[in-house]
């Protein structure tokens, strides 16, 4: 568990050191792979479903705020509504304007969720959105998911109905309206996911804030056990078909998805945990204390180690001798370095004369010298000679 623990902490290095970057490229990519999904379910306007359209769409709003992209989708699912009917386009307009009634109101800053709900669907793994908005966001994230799951259920049943819904006149009109509204909105395996994704969210969202000990692992098991009876009891009780098989594989990736989560945003040291109780003049406190896990990263050393040593035997007599051998060598050595290093360009190096010896008498004249030099000068000064 260690290395993961320091593999998260240089993943948080990397994405403080570059957040920036990395922010704009998640967008661009969740930007792609929206428009993809987009031409690829309901891509009825050929203009508007081409490879280049939806690169330059992404490009576009990897430079804006998130909820650029929703509108930008919003707008090139409309673009596909209208080539498919005037009725269509205007049933979809109007539940795109309710919903963004409420989204606008009440989950301005959750466009990320609009978006990553359809994708889910699209990836086959929509239970995943649940299990991690409950654990990282609020219930009022429901509202955003609620409408990603709308949304895709329209596009799917558009992507189906679409040869049956170009009906002209008044009349034709009226009918594709009344008949895209019961089909959507009648649909009863929406509603059920929409149930499920609720309960769990919210039970994720409760367990997951108590204090008990390992709450976001019990929250993340009873949420899952919760989304898979909810949507088997419905489409027993309502008859709808779907597969169990792609229900139990979505859980387990949302089992998956909510254990690194936990990883990133909630590791905490449960071994070391502590309950307090203090008070004031008003209240009784009771709190429990549980320390955050964290693993330094170690820093890499370098040590340089011989490829052989071998171990041998050495005589201390043999060593005297060679030590009292190379201290004459090395003297002699030394003091033939000196002479060469203090050989000019032209020649050898010059020998130092020795100075003569002088004796008493020869020193007694030196003084003598030297007094009469002082009292001339102290003449010359005194008399002005």
């Amino acid at each position: 568990m260690d290395s993961i623990f320091v593999l998260r902490e240089k993943l948080q290095e990397l994405y403080a050191k570059n957040s920036r970057i990395f922010d704009k490229v998640i967008q661009f990519v969740i930007a792609v792979l929206t428009f993809y999904l987009i031409n690829d379910n309901v891509g009825f306007m050929k203009a508007a479903s081409s490879p280049i359209v939806t690169f330059a769409l992404a490009v576009i709003c990897t430079f804006f705020p998130i909820i650029i992209t929703v509108i930008f989708a919003t707008g090139l699912i409309l673009a596909h509504m209208f080539a498919v009917s005037l009725s269509v386009l205007a049933v979809t307009a109007l539940v795109f304007l309710i919903m963004y009634i409420f989204y606008f109101r009440l989950t301005p800053k959750m466009a990320l969720v609009v978006l990553l709900t359809p994708l889910a669907f699209m990836f086959k793994v929509p239970y995943v959105i649940p299990v991690a908005y409950g654990l990282v966001s609020t219930p009022i994230a429901l509202v955003a998911v609620s409408c990603g799951t709308i949304v895709h259920y329209m596009m799917q049943y558009v992507k189906k109905a679409a040869p049956g819904l170009n009906g002209k006149g008044s009349a034709g009109f009226m009918s594709d309206i009344s008949t895209y509204l019961k089909q959507v909105f009648q649909n009863k395996e929406m509603w059920i996911v929409i149930a499920a994704f609720v309960i769990c969210l919210l039970l994720i969202y409760t367990i997951r804030r108590q204090s008990v000990d390992h709450s976001w692992k019990i929250a993340i098991i009873a949420g899952v056990i919760a989304d898979i009876v909810v949507i088997v009891s419905g489409n027993i009780a309502m008859g709808v078909d779907v597969s169990y098989g792609t229900v139990i594989a979505g859980n387990i990736a949302a089992v998956v998805v909510g254990l690194v989560l936990e990883i990133l945003f909630f590791s905490v040291d449960y071994t070391r945990s502590e309950n307090l109780q203090f008070e004031d003049d008003e209240y009784y406190y009771y709190v429990k204390a549980v320390p955050k896990l964290s693993v330094a990263t170690p820093e890499k050393t370098v040590k340089r180690i011989n490829e052989h040593q071998g171990t041998e035997i050495i005589d201390t007599d043999d060593v005297r001798r060679r030590g009292h051998k190379g201290g004459k060598v090395q003297s002699k050595r030394s003091e033939r370095e000196l002479r060469q290093g203090r050989k000019g360009k032209g020649g050898a190096v010059p020998k130092k004369r020795p100075e003569p010896q002088r004796g008493p008498s020869a020193r007694k004249h030196d003084i003598d010298e030297v007094n009469k030099m002082l009292l001339t000068q102290s003449l010359k000064k005194d008399l002005n000679i």
